[in-house]
């Protein structure tokens, strides 16, 4: 192994990160990782080369990577945003399926009035107000495999994630072979396996004759039709994660650490984009964790694995519903036991990770507490090591800064106030709690900066407009007019060159705002 090198491959972070994929998505564990194993198996049968087939793979593991960063949005228009993605698999989204599935799901369980409301909305023009959500899936997936080190084919394959070979999907209406062949490839593998699953022997073949030459290109759906025993078939000896490790183009080759820790960065900045009011929250823990976990003492390989450990803590999250996320007043039982759930399922996407053992077991117990009181696994004081007792004061230290749907975000002063208090009680370790403290230094909140000839008004705005809140909640938090809100907005986006609120979080992320 080159010196500096560590175990991880690349490819088994994206195979992780598929898990979480598919949690966010509906759909079982290994979805994502079986599509691809599907599309490899058509790129071969269609005799791509080399770089084309590894396009293919790339693609089909990262096309729905984006799927987490409109969920707030999705969450507006349909209530829930993984019940929805995951019904969409088995609908045509062409014609009057497509139109029947938009009206059964809108604002899907609330009272009629605000279901009508919602569904005037969206219907007065709907191809622009879904596509704004598609553009940011499909910018988001992109950046991030930017930040992966994934080839810049693979990156612009991605904006045709929404695209049909009928021309009849979005954003830009492409067909035929405007749409990259790897593309049209990872369409089909993708709803083929969810078909297969669902409806046993001759589903998949069913669903891509009839949707041959509408959504799917003929040549590939073609390919398909002439051996789906073979494309199908499962692998010998192997799960999927194998198969998919051992298909890698990157199998021989280690990342080191710096490789590492960029593509973690990655992975927590998108996981806090699924929650507006999260956005910077995995940077501010992994760094406040690290320097904690210097002050207490750690040697390098610990702090090194408590940082790595913040930025992916909450990677679970995205197998719960923004519904639970975003709710303003209490959580019903069932729906607390789903939000409790989330650190379990970073332990579940991060585990079969080689390299990064240490790494999911601190992520996975940031919700554990000295007194066995935490979740999810009610582990004590003698099953928590250092580490991970302070990444767990470090997680309610930033989470008491940050703003939630319930209450406004609390001052350095209160938030201390808090840990020292969970401390006494035995929800917190006190020596972490006293190092998380020290280093924290009981910052003020940041003030606004003037950045990109943002005046400092606007700049207090986009910090508002990436916590996901409305033009109305920012006019009564200032006192203006809902229009001056609105104009305002529209001048940070025309400044800044985004089109939308995804891309101003990643703006206000990248600029230090989003503390």
């Amino acid at each position: 192994m080159p010196h500096g090198a560590i175990a991880t491959r690349r490819t088994e972070l994206l195979a992780a990160l598929s898990i979480a994929i598919d949690l966010g998505l509906g759909q079982p564990t290994e979805h994502v990782l079986r599509s691809s194993v599907i599309a490899t198996r058509l790129a071969d049968r269609l005799g791509l080369d080399r770089e084309e087939r590894e396009t293919t793979f790339y693609l089909t593991l990262m096309m729905w990577i984006g799927c987490h960063a409109e969920s707030h949005e999705y969450v507006r228009w349909f209530g829930d945003d993984i019940t929805v993605k995951q019904q969409a698999f088995l609908v045509d989204w062409a014609g009057l399926p497509y139109m029947r599935f938009l009206l059964g799901n809108i604002a899907h369980g609330a009272p009629l009035p605000e279901r009508l409301k919602v569904i005037a909305q969206l219907m007065h023009d709907p191809r622009r107000q879904l596509g704004e959500m598609i553009h940011s899936h499909c910018a988001s997936a992109s950046l991030l495999c930017a930040e992966m080190g994934l080839p810049e084919r693979v990156q612009k394959a991605l904006a045709a994630t929404f695209e049909r070979y009928d021309g009849q999907g979005s954003p830009m209406g492409l067909e035929g072979e405007a749409i990259p062949l790897e593309m049209h490839i990872a369409h089909l593998a993708d709803l083929v396996e969810v078909h297969d699953r669902t409806y046993g022997p001759g589903g998949a073949e069913h669903m891509v004759r009839s949707r041959r030459g509408g959504q799917f290109d003929p040549g590939v759906a073609d390919a398909f039709l002439a051996a789906p025993g073979e494309i199908l078939a499962p692998p010998a000896g192997q799960t999927h994660w194998d198969e998919v490790l051992r298909e890698a183009p990157d199998r021989d080759r280690p990342m080191s650490p710096v490789e590492l820790d960029r593509i973690l960065v990655a992975i927590g900045d998108f996981v806090d984009l699924k929650c507006p009011f999260t956005l910077g929250h995995s940077r501010a823990v992994a760094d406040l964790a690290a320097r904690a976990a210097v002050a207490s003492g750690l040697d390098a390989d610990d702090v090194a694995a408590v940082r790595r450990a913040g930025h992916v803590h909450d990677i679970g999250r995205i197998g719960v519903s923004n519904r639970i996320w975003e709710q303003g007043g209490p959580l019903s039982e069932v729906q607390w036991e789903r939000a409790r759930l989330h650190p379990y399922l970073t332990a579940r996407i991060l585990e079969r990770v080689e390299g990064l053992g240490d790494v999911a077991r601190i992520a996975a117990n940031h919700h554990e507490q000295p007194d066995g009181r935490g979740y999810p696994r009610s582990l004590t004081a003698a099953a928590l090591p250092t580490p991970d007792r302070i990444l767990a004061a470090a997680v309610a230290y930033e989470a008491a800064l940050e703003p939630r749907p319930y209450r406004t975000e609390l001052l350095p002063d209160q938030a201390a106030d808090r840990l020292r208090k969970r401390a006494a009680t035995g929800r917190l370790d006190p020596a972490a709690v006293s190092a998380v403290l020290s280093v924290a230094g009981h910052r003020q909140a940041k003030t606004a900066q003037r950045i990109d000839g943002l005046t400092p008004r606007e700049t207090q705005i986009l910090v508002h407009v990436a916590r996901g809140e409305s033009n109305r909640q920012i006019a009564e938090r200032f006192t203006l007019s809902e229009k001056t809100v609105r104009n305002h907005v529209e001048r940070i986006y025309g400044k800044l060159g985004v089109g939308n609120r995804v891309g101003a979080s990643l703006y206000a992320l990248a600029h230090g705002l989003a503390g």
